[in-house]
């Protein structure tokens, strides 16, 4: 690892910072001089993220395969413990720094055309520069307690992008889900590196989960974690390992906190595309790169399980619904899902290499989706339809229409898929190729899990090729409802076209790999350090592709069948089946009565006992001490005070009595002394 600063170093050192500080120097711009209705903001924050972009691939061309860097400062001190900010640059920080760029530019060049209009303009951009800026920085710092900051970052600016229309209920109840499921899993993100911490005594993450660094060097020795002299319980690591687990489950959408995600579609569908591709839903699966080394056998097939599991649900939800983005967003939880299995396998390269590929096809399908749903509300508005754009039902016939979005849609929609000669045939299939492999040396039940993926895989194509064929084949609906509609409607200008082209170049299997079939060739593969490549030695890395891609074309033509030539499905619609999968497996509806109205209900309890008892409490009292306070002021003022008064009234009267005496005439003074004489004698005499 290279340590020192040498002219070289230095050089990649201010790439790196070059590319984080970029999106926030737009950020500060457009927050503190431009405002949030200010049509410069957008170029400002283009012109910041196509400089970082350019800082990062040169990085990148620099660092891939070479040396990794590692430069760090001492940040601050507590006790005799020292905490340091740095930068580690490896090739997995390299290839997510240029990944979240190079999507981040066609997203902010769409976004320019796409949110014209929208009086909030400036603070859109604002937002997304900040929450680029965040991502940014997650992926090159170097210790655990910067990386927990930028994870916090990266979610609260999902806050304010999911809820940007905060004037919409929906919107809002949207983010605020969002927010609170992924504190949930960063709740779990603390407990473990905190516990990291108490063990090694260090942030540091190259020293902690680098080759051959303190986690590796770490062994289970009866029920305790031992490194050197330091040991701990063993159940200590299995917490730490839940925590990560629960933080990359809430971020990466699995299963059980993958809900908020399918709501997030409320946001822009600009910022859907960002969130889906290379940030948010990102840091996942990034975060199970960085800390691969802390897991042990059983707590990679936990990731397995539940990465197996969280694909094969989305991908059955993903079969019935009509919102056009919660059907891309139940595509991308079951895509995660993948890459969290490919981790729990130990095909830790193929899941990274799926994330990248994923990347740039999701990102194109949901800017096509923009393009798209913007048309039909273009459509909505000019004849006044109560319709929602939307919605699947509405659409058809757009091929004829919006001939660069069907053709840029086709190509996404194959990597999705997986079909040969796309990106996604690749990262995918390897995926299912190492899952079988994995399984075949294992109790049999472990076979469940490939298998599994080798359905949802399946089951992609049938949503994807359903959605498709609603989209744009047979007829618009509307017009068909409505004869006398007459759309004008097409693929936008350059903003949209521009974006779409690249990224559909980005989707064939040339950007990756030489060879259209044989992932294992791909450039990726062969630098993300810890991948484990399986050679060519048995059957699967045959037959598990073919199979594949038989049952997509297979599951395609059904969904042509269906939906274009109207054969009936082999399972009718409105069964329990089809409820379940509309639904959503009815987890949400399960969330909202076992746990969210039991918590308002306590909070309705709690309120009520604060309102009644606690405040009747202090209202008795309040009264209790207000009527002591009564009696005692009618104490003072009647018996105190009146008792004074009478010895005032006393003194006073006797002072006058004694003053008349006083009046400066000597000849009353002397009868005052003879009567006072007098009555002397008399007293004598009588007695």
């Amino acid at each position: 690892m290279v340590t020192a600063l040498s002219p070289a170093n230095t050089q990649l050192i201010y790439l790196a910072l070059g590319a984080v500080v970029m999106p926030f120097a737009a950020f500060l711009i457009n927050f503190l001089l431009l405002g949030k209705g200010s049509k410069a903001a957008g170029w400002v924050s283009v012109l910041a993220i196509v400089l970082s972009c350019v800082c990062a691939i040169s990085l990148f061309s620099k660092v891939w395969n070479g040396p990794e860097i590692h430069i760090k400062t001492i940040w601050f001190t507590i006790g005799e413990t020292n905490v340091y900010a740095g930068l580690w640059l490896n090739n997995l920080s390299a290839v997510m720094l240029a990944l979240v760029t190079l999507i981040a530019v066609p997203v902010h060049i769409y976004g320019t055309a796409y949110m014209k209009g929208e009086p909030n303009y400036g603070r859109y951009f604002t937002y997304l520069s900040f929450f680029c800026f965040s991502m940014l920085a997650l992926v090159v710092v170097d210790n655990l307690v910067l990386l927990y900051g930028f994870w916090e970052l990266v979610g609260f600016s999902s806050y304010l992008l999911i809820g940007f229309w905060n004037t919409r209920d929906k919107a809002v109840q949207a983010n605020k889900k969002a927010f609170i499921i992924n504190r949930i899993g960063d709740i779990g993100l603390l407990v473990g590196i905190l516990i990291i911490f108490v063990q090694f005594r260090t942030f540091d993450m190259t020293e902690l989960f680098r080759q051959n660094g303190l986690i590796s060097q770490s062994l289970m020795q009866g029920g305790v974690w031992v490194f050197h002299t330091a040991a701990m319980p063993a159940v200590w690591q299995y917490v730490a390992a839940v925590g990560i687990i629960m933080a990359v489950a809430a971020k990466s959408a699995q299963f059980p906190l993958h809900t908020w995600l399918p709501d997030a579609m409320e946001g822009p569908t600009s910022v859907s595309a960002l969130i889906h591709a290379a940030t948010m839903v990102a840091a996942g699966v990034f975060l199970l790169g960085r800390v691969y080394p802390l897991f042990n056998t059983y707590e990679l097939n936990a990731l397995a399980i539940i990465g197996c599991f969280t694909a094969f649900m989305a991908a059955t939800i993903a079969l019935t619904q009509d919102d056009l983005k919660r059907v891309l967003a139940y595509s991308t939880i079951s895509q995660l899902g993948f890459m969290v299995l490919a981790m729990g396998i130990g095909a830790y390269s193929s899941s990274l290499f799926h994330l990248i590929t994923h990347a740039f096809f999701k990102c194109l399908l949901f800017l096509c989706a923009g393009v798209i749903i913007h048309e039909m509300q273009h459509i909505k508005d000019e004849y006044d339809l109560d319709i929602d754009p939307q919605n699947l039902l509405y659409m058809g016939g757009l091929r004829k229409k919006m001939p660069l979005t069907f053709v840029v849609f086709t190509i996404a929609a194959g990597a999705l898929v997986g079909l040969p000669f796309t990106s996604g045939y690749l990262s995918k299939d390897g995926i299912i190729v190492q899952a079988f492999e994995w399984a075949a040396g294992k109790e049999g039940y472990f076979m469940l899990i490939p298998v599994f993926a080798l359905i949802s895989g399946a089951l992609t194509a049938f949503y994807v090729a359903r959605l498709f064929f609603k989209v744009f084949f047979g007829e618009l609906e509307i017009v068909r409802i409505n004869p006398h509609i007459k759309p004008h409607i097409s693929d936008g200008g350059w903003a949209y076209k521009g974006p779409l082209v690249f990224l559909a170049a980005c989707c064939l299997f040339p950007v990756f790999s030489g060879n259209p079939f044989l992932y294992e060739d791909a450039w990726l593969m062969k630098g993300l350090g810890e991948a484990v490549h399986m050679e060519r030695m048995n059957i699967y890395h045959t037959i598990v592709p073919v199979a594949v891609t038989v049952f997509s074309v297979f599951l395609i033509y059904w969904a042509y069948a269906v939906y274009i030539q109207q054969r009936k499905l082999v399972f009718p619609q409105h069964n329990p089946l089809f409820r379940f999968s509309y639904n959503e497996w009815y987890i949400d509806r399960f969330y909202r009565r076992a746990v969210v109205a039991p918590v308002l209900a306590l909070g309705g309890g709690l309120y009520g006992v604060d309102r009644n008892v606690i405040d009747g409490f202090i209202g008795l009292l309040q009264k209790l001490i207000l009527s002591l306070a009564d009696v005692t002021a009618w104490i003072d003022k009647h018996l105190i005070d009146g008792f004074l008064h009478l010895l005032a009234f006393l003194v006073r009267s006797i002072g006058n009595f004694a003053r008349s005496f006083q009046n400066g005439r000597v000849q009353y003074y002397l009868l005052s002394m003879l009567a006072v004489i007098a009555a002397f004698f008399i007293y004598k005499i009588l007695m």
